[in-house]
């Protein structure tokens, strides 16, 4: 098995950019989900409930600086706000972020279309892993939701995209949903694109959805512990180019992978080392720690 692809979020919900390699710190991949939204409350502002923040995407510059970009052009730099009054936010286990520039707040509120504010989380070692989520001590944790590494399986996604055909042949005779194609849609008819489940490693060879069953997983040189299986939202249903809703992955997971009532596909990590993982790295699952 081997690694196909990494991806770094530097902005929760936001899209995010495919690297060939990235430094593992303990709280996930550097600069992965260091910043996120908020409302005026200071309640978390996700692509759950705002589907146009997957238009934009985030790139990490330097140490000091993200860039937002928006699907049709226009971009603005982010500088790392040092010396600033943080302000509360409501996020389990982080009460405080630090505020973007107010150029930028405005900016973003242009293109999403309500009032946002981007904050930044200066101190990823005083978040950890809830324990409910498989944490332990010493787990630190971003601003992602569950987990510091997100390890998803193109022989899973596979799998997953030949039930959905399977399903959909019982429901309409074989035929294919009319129109459920765009003329710039990255996924084929019928099947499902990675980019849906917005991993931050992706890997090939092995069986369908064997990554449950692994304890731990050594990729490259560093090692990792698996916290959970991760339990798959709304979100997932979001198609990433019109950001249009619709029933899959979710209708066929729940007949396939339902259990505790959730649906699963992909397993969330946390890193017993730091180190450099790249695209191409062995993968080799249960290894002793």
């Amino acid at each position: 098995m081997r690694v196909t692809e990494l991806q770094v979020y530097p902005v929760k919900s936001l899209g995010g950019v495919s690297v060939g390699t990235s430094v593992v710190e303990p709280w996930g991949l550097a600069g992965d989900r260091r910043w996120g939204l908020v409302d005026e409350a200071g309640d978390m502002v996700t692509a759950r409930e705002a589907h146009q923040l997957l238009a934009l995407r985030a790139e990490q510059v330097d140490d000091g600086q993200i860039r937002l970009v928006a699907r049709e052009g226009p971009s603005i730099l982010v500088d790392t706000p040092l010396g600033l009054r943080p302000l509360p936010i409501s996020l389990s286990r982080q009460d405080l972020a630090v505020p973007a520039d107010e150029d930028v707040n405005d900016w973003l509120t242009g293109q999403v279309g309500r009032r946002v504010r981007l904050v930044w989380q200066k101190d990823p070692t005083a978040r950890t892993v809830a324990e409910p989520m498989g944490g332990m001590p010493g787990d630190h944790l971003s601003l992602a939701d569950a987990g510091p590494v997100l390890l998803t399986s193109q022989a899973s996604l596979e799998q997953l995209n030949d039930w959905i055909e399977e399903d959909r042949g019982e429901q309409d005779g074989g035929e294919q949903d009319a129109g459920e194609q765009d003329a710039g849609e990255p996924e084929r008819p019928g099947r499902l694109a990675m980019q849906r489940f917005r991993p931050n490693v992706v890997i090939d060879g092995g069986a369908p959805f064997e990554e449950d069953g692994w304890p731990t997983v050594r990729i490259g040189d560093v090692d990792f512990r698996t916290t959970m299986v991760c339990d798959r939202c709304v979100m997932t249903t979001i198609d990433p180019v019109s950001l249009l809703g619709g029933p899959e992955p979710i209708r066929t997971l729940a007949r396939h992978r339902r259990w505790e009532g959730a649906t699963w596909f992909g397993t969330r990590l946390v890193a017993l080392g730091v180190g450099t993982v790249r695209v191409g790295d062995a993968v080799s699952p249960g290894i002793e720690t």
